[in-house]
């Protein structure tokens, strides 16, 4: 297992055991294992659920599955089910109830920072879920009163959704949308988020696939290295402190969800730099710049 991270891992390893208990078939010759299994494709059928680092309902949450993204279960145990989220590869316990067969493919994705859907074509029926940025969903049909009918999830306003294939155009733009959310370790939406949750979010939205930690998302783009007054640095840039990521507004702003604030937060990027090396977590590691949210240089008219 050395050579593969665990947090990307679908296999099963009970602790303090020599070998994973299962793992992905798909692993099999390359991950030892007591037994190889096909996962089950499912996919999260509630707005977010948690993905839990144990069978257990109080156990940390380390990530979150949004409405409609795919989670290949290899396992379950009680009322949770160990397995894969598709989108991130992330792995993880989520409660079965919160899981459903995986359907047809998403046709659209949820543009909006949230979205009420209606029981019926109206805006004046109850509404059956609340569904968050970057959930994954399928239209049927023709639009009705500017809703739309989502299989076998009632309607929604069709300015919320953009069609698969369609992003937004600045990363900055859209994590400023989540100004004051509040800072949720594990969380995935405008309810609760963490720093490379954020940063990922805003990267979805744009159609740019990010991964989940910030460790790993340290390897997005290109390195980038600021002065020593951390001066030459662009809109959509990523900073990064040891477990910690942010990204860049201008040449001197930072938005980021922190614990300090509790909450997503813009400030000086000095300001925060200051801050996190005296709570001793040190300076910037990392600065990566991410080449096509770059806005090119206009020649001048000749």
């Amino acid at each position: 297992m050395s050579a593969y991270d665990p947090r990307l891992t679908l296999a099963l390893s009970p602790e303090g055991a020599a070998l994973p208990k299962l793992a992905d078939l798909a692993l099999e010759g390359c991950v030892a294992a007591e037994r190889y299994l096909a996962p089950t494709p499912l996919q999260a059928s509630v707005e977010a659920t948690s993905l839990r680092r144990r069978p257990d309902a109080g156990a940390e949450q380390l990530s979150q599955l949004l409405f409609g993204e795919g989670f290949d279960a290899l396992f379950t145990d009680g009322d949770f089910v160990f397995g894969q989220a598709r989108r991130d590869g992330y792995v993880g316990w989520a409660a079965r109830d919160a899981l459903s067969e995986l359907g047809e493919a998403p046709s659209h994705w949820v543009r909006a920072l949230r979205s009420y859907v209606f029981q019926d074509p109206s805006i004046k029926s109850p509404t059956i879920a609340l569904l968050p940025q970057n959930a994954l969903v399928r239209v049927e049909g023709e639009a009705e009163e500017a809703l739309v009918r989502l299989a076998g999830h009632g309607w929604i306003a069709a300015r919320h959704l953009a069609p698969i294939g369609f992003g937004e155009t600045d990363p900055a733009a859209v994590a400023l949308q989540y100004l004051g959310a509040p800072y949720l370790w594990g969380g995935r939406s405008s309810l609760g988020l963490d720093c490379s949750g954020l940063v990922q979010q805003a990267l979805f939205a744009c159609g740019h696939w990010a991964p989940r930690d910030s460790d790993m998302q340290a390897g997005l783009g290109l390195a980038i290295t600021p002065d020593t007054h951390l001066s030459g640095l662009s809109r959509n840039d990523l900073v990064f402190w040891r477990g910690h990521v942010g990204m860049m507004l201008d040449d001197e702003r930072l938005i980021h969800a922190n614990a300090f604030h509790m909450a997503v937060f813009v400030e000086p990027l000095a300001d925060a730099v200051e801050r996190i090396e005296a709570a001793g977590a040190g300076p910037p590691t990392a600065f990566r710049r991410l080449p096509v949210f770059q806005t090119p240089p206009q020649r001048e008219a000749e």
